[in-house]
């Protein structure tokens, strides 16, 4: 595997002498890996600000080359990369990281194919009329560009698709912007062996070396130093409400605030209707167990409140429910602090009075880091009472709430934070009865879903990933499909410029063949 376990700048291995510096190390302890300091922060932004004003004057044609040729470097890592992030997360291989390997490179396609194409931009053009009276309209032409040098963290989820070479990557390399990378500390030689293939890109491709660094570090301090550089001009995590919380407010101290497009929290409530329930009560109880369990519960989009009315189908599905979570097995949880964490929130639930704890029959090993899957049930009146149990509990457990009425579901939805997802199960007649309800979620989510589950998310132009905060930092983003790339780009209007002068996507010829709104009419057209 040939691991080295230093820092990546601008193409160069960051080599320290054996006796300076800290160290850390992940499970599996597959190498010593060292400590960026904040040295290597500043090195690392000041290669990607060079870059990132000759990366400008590179055609979309060569960054989209760059971009597959990412995805092919990872691929060709072979079994090595699915091994290593095997040992260091404990998920599985052909059920989980095989997949997440191609969803990883499908995306850096994906945002491939959108800057080939290029209508992204969103160019807009009001021509002049220099003879309108009584004063003159002047020529107004309007595009999306980079913003600059992006810091990226890794997610611990999701080794490959939300991390070095995840969806913030691909997203803001599409846009033009070089990235500076914070691996995760739970999982750094995949990382490594992730960056090396990025690296080897960077160069085959002729791109300048500061567009891509990788900086391995376990300390909040370099967390913050990165999005405190001056030179960062935005920021994307995917992570916990407290750590995302700590870069948004220190992004917002700096002299410069930036943005911080974090994705945080979310427990992704689950209302049953009553016709649902009535047709297939086991049905929707086993696809929720299937989707709480996933990932260990490790996923963002992981259930963790199912709500509905306490009639005879209602406590049909809660036993259904309460079979599946007890004898659910006990997953490996990817490192020791989210086990804490999960075991610390179960003594919170349980102690509430009126809430009721169902834990698996499952051994947990503790020195393996796994987690018992269990159950928790309450009412209405103790779930309204206790802003605790409306908390995510990250991990493989999921809360259900009996409600007297429809009146009580409606309240359950009006007192919800923000979330990432929120999902119905229900006949026509039952969203007739409750159309109020989808009204409601409107405000409080990004993705609806009818009839399904909320994990799995598909990579496409039409998903949302995000949602009202506590969820994100920014409701009117997301961090999948391509609309990802608008967080990295911000908009100039160029007024009564020379032809010669302007970008390619606003001159008349219209040279790329995009999507233009040209005096308000959408068109690809050149102009006379």
């Amino acid at each position: 595997m040939g691991l080295h376990g230093n820092n990546i700048i601008a193409g160069k291995t960051m080599h320290s002498a054996p006796d300076r510096g800290a160290h850390f190390t992940a499970r599996g302890h597959l190498a010593t890996f060292e400590e960026a300091t904040e040295a290597h922060v500043n090195m690392a932004f000041e290669a990607a600000d060079a870059a990132f004003h000759e990366l400008r004057q590179i055609s979309a044609e060569r960054r989209a080359t760059f971009l597959e040729r990412i995805g092919d470097e990872i691929e060709s890592l072979g079994d090595d990369l699915l091994t290593t992030a095997n040992i260091e997360t404990a998920l599985p291989i052909a059920e989980r990281l095989a997949g997440e390997r191609g969803r990883t490179v499908n995306q850096l396609k994906m945002f491939a194919g959108l800057i080939r194409e290029g209508s992204w931009v969103d160019a807009r053009i009001d021509r002049g009329m220099p003879d309108r009276k009584p004063q003159p309209k002047p020529d107004i032409r309007r595009m999306l560009i980079p913003v600059g040098p992006v810091a990226v963290f890794s997610a611990s989820n999701f080794p490959l698709a939300f991390s070095v070479a995840g969806g913030d990557t691909a997203s803001a390399l599409a846009a033009g912007c070089p990235i500076i990378v914070k691996g995760h500390p739970a999982h750094p030689a995949t990382a490594e062996l992730v960056s090396g293939a990025i690296a080897k890109a960077v160069k085959e491709t002729g791109m300048p070396p500061g567009v891509f660094s990788l900086l391995q570090s376990s300390r909040n301090e370099i967390s913050l130093a990165i999005v405190k550089h001056p030179l960062a001009k935005a920021v994307g995590f995917t992570g916990s409400l407290r750590a995302g919380r700590a870069l948004f407010d220190a992004a917002a101290s700096r002299l410069e605030p930036i943005p911080v497009y974090a994705e945080m929290g979310s427990i992704n409530p689950v209302f049953v209707l009553p016709g649902a329930l009535k047709e297939r009560a086991g049905t929707i109880a086993q696809g929720i167990k299937t989707s709480v369990m996933l990932g260990g519960g490790q996923f963002c989009t992981s259930p963790g409140l199912t709500v509905g009315i306490g009639d005879e189908y209602f406590e049909r599905f809660s036993e259904t429910l309460r079979e599946l979570m007890t004898s659910a097995p006990s997953p490996t949880m990817l490192h020791s602090g989210i086990l804490e964490s999960y075991e610390a929130g179960l003594k919170q639930f349980s102690a509430i009075e009126g809430v009721e704890s169902f834990p698996s029959a499952a051994s947990a090993e503790r020195n393996k880091a796994e987690a018992r899957p269990s159950l928790f049930t309450t009412e209405f009146e103790i779930f309204t009472r206790n802003d605790l149990l409306s908390e995510e509990l990250f991990g493989p457990s999921t809360i259900v709430v009996r409600c007297g009425a429809r009146e009580e579901i409606l309240a359950v939805a009006h007192g919800l934070k923000g979330h990432l997802t929120a999902t119905i199960h229900g006949t026509s007649d039952d969203l007739a009865d409750y159309a109020e309800l989808v009204s409601i979620l409107e405000e409080k989510v990004g993705r609806l879903i009818f009839n399904g589950f909320p994990t799995g998310v598909e990579v496409c132009a039409s998903m949302q990933h995000g949602g009202p905060y506590p969820a994100t930092t920014d409701s009117k983003t997301t961090s999948v499909g391509t609309a990802a790339i608008l967080r990295f780009a911000r908009p100039v209007a160029y007024q009564n410029f020379p032809q010669s002068t302007l970008p390619g996507e606003l001159q008349n010829a219209n040279p790329r063949g995009i999507w233009r709104l040209v005096d308000g009419q959408p068109t690809r057209e050149p102009l006379q």
